[in-house]
């Protein structure tokens, strides 16, 4: 039987918002201020780099970050949490917000998919053709999460059904349970295999260009922002070249 868990996270994002990052957007730091950015999960790495080069560019002010689904911010925001600025993996998430956000939002990155499988592939999958196996257990994420409804895509377009073990979270839940050994591949974001791999913990299979989806992810700061002037750049900031390059050298494409 599928497992669906993203009703109980969906839950626990509204009654515990920004666990993660142990406070909301009004926190101040020693110096100044912090700001509070909602980032889909799979901006997890990249954005820990970002956020420090930004706080040495902009001495007084620290970036705090709280990552999940983007199903599951877009939730928080509409609660009301305190944040300053969101980032979403699809365009669809954030045009579902436009009353929420303060700024037009503009994509600063665009990702695409691939097949994550355990180190050395062991089960020999060769093409997503091979995912459709009944003998072969398949992870996705749900169609609620942006990848996950990438992944139902391009599977659809190949005329491909696959029964997936699991529906997890977010993409790196997918990954996880790769990783665990617990499915013999999943559907996940090339930045995010990439970042596995780099690690010895999973092994890809790529997903040919005419196959593929592209994510494309947008930024924009938010209207319960407590410090408007500070969001406002930070989300301009995203696009300009220090942050470019970071999301360059961590496999993201160009807007």
């Amino acid at each position: 039987m599928i497992r669906k868990a993203l009703p109980a996270v969906l839950a626990a994002a509204v009654v515990l918002p920004l666990a993660a990052c142990g406070g909301g957007s009004g926190a101040q730091s020693k110096d100044g201020r912090t700001i509070t950015v909602l980032a889909a999960s799979s901006l997890t790495d990249v954005f820990a780099d970002a956020g420090k080069a930004y706080e040495k560019a902009h001495p007084g002010t620290k970036v705090r970050f709280s990552f999940a689904g983007s199903q599951e911010l877009a939730a928080q925001v509409r609660q009301g949490v305190p944040a300053d600025v969101l980032v979403t993996a699809d365009t669809k998430t954030m045009d579902g917000l436009e009353s929420e956000t303060a700024t037009a939002p503009s994509v600063i990155a665009k990702n695409r998919l691939t097949i994550a499988t355990a180190p050395g592939n062991p089960k020999h999958i060769k093409s997503l053709k091979d995912l459709a196996k009944p003998d072969l257990k398949v992870v996705l994420a749900a169609d609620e999460v942006p990848v996950g409804r990438y992944s139902k895509q391009i599977l659809e377009r190949q005329g491909l059904k696959v029964k997936p073990v699991s529906e997890e979270p977010n993409v790196r839940a997918v990954l996880s349970k790769v990783r665990l050994k617990e499915a013999d591949a999943g559907i996940v974001y090339v930045t995010d295999a990439a970042a596995a791999g780099a690690k010895g913990k999973t092994g890809t299979v790529a997903i040919p260009t005419a196959q593929n989806a592209i994510a494309s992810y947008p930024a924009a700061a938010l209207k319960v922002s407590a410090h408007e002037d500070a969001a406002a750049d930070f989300a301009k900031w995203l696009r300009g070249a220090k942050a470019q390059a970071l999301l360059r050298q961590a496999g993201f494409e160009k807007p």
